[in-house]
């Protein structure tokens, strides 16, 4: 009785001698198959993937190109801080009071479209004028650039409260990419104005980069 008393000891000890060694390779095997998979996932990150890649770097050098556009009296006069639009290279306050309007069209008896046609009107210190409707940014979402650094205009970009209710980079960046109207008014300003820093399709190529790298904003 002893002896198998004893034998059975022996048994069960070989046993988990046995179960032992094999969850031990099986934990070996695991770890190789891992390694191996990572490699694997590793070779697959070709150059055209990693150049794909968001590069925050990349988009804070883009924004800050753009945004000499953004900060030029072509674009901000239209984009105060206060309700009142600026006008000139020297972004002095409008002339006659014009304020901005619920609507970002002015008010009743000083209307923008009273003054700004459908066109550049000819002669120094004239209305310039476009295609689409002259206005300001409506008075709840007065999407300021003026006095803004290209940090907070970046944030503000990004921000739905503060861009149109856009909740995504390219839809909020629609409105300078799409050719609006107003938009390109900028470079077709008429009556010696100064254009913006770079051209049109620079300009939207920076604002491209900026959105495909992840829109990271400039220290």
């Amino acid at each position: 009785m002893k002896s198998a008393t004893h034998f059975s000891k022996r048994g069960t000890l070989k046993l988990a001698v046995v179960v032992a060694s094999c969850l031990l390779f099986a934990g070996f095997a695991w770890s190789e198959r891992r390694e191996r998979e990572d490699r694997v996932d590793g070779s697959s990150m070709t150059e055209e993937t990693v150049a794909s890649a968001p590069d925050p770097a990349k988009a804070k050098a883009a924004f800050n190109e753009a945004a000499k556009v953004f900060f030029s009296a072509r674009c901000a006069n239209c984009h105060p801080a206060s309700d009142t639009p600026t006008q000139g290279d020297e972004m002095t306050p409008h002339t006659m009071g014009v304020t901005r309007g619920d609507e970002g069209k002015g008010v009743y008896g000083q209307r923008c479209t009273t003054c700004h046609q459908n066109e550049n009107l000819a002669g120094e210190h004239m209305p310039p004028g476009t295609s689409k409707d002259w206005h300001m940014p409506p008075a709840n979402q007065k999407m300021v650039f003026q006095g803004l650094t290209p940090r907070q205009l970046c944030t503000n970009f990004k921000d739905p409260s503060k861009n149109g209710g856009h909740k995504t980079l390219a839809a909020a960046m629609e409105h300078v990419q799409k050719r609006d109207p107003l938009v390109m008014w900028g470079w077709e300003p008429g009556n010696g104005r100064t254009l913006p820093p770079i051209s049109f399709d620079a300009f939207s190529a920076k604002v491209q980069e900026w959105v495909d790298n992840g829109g990271a904003c400039p220290d």
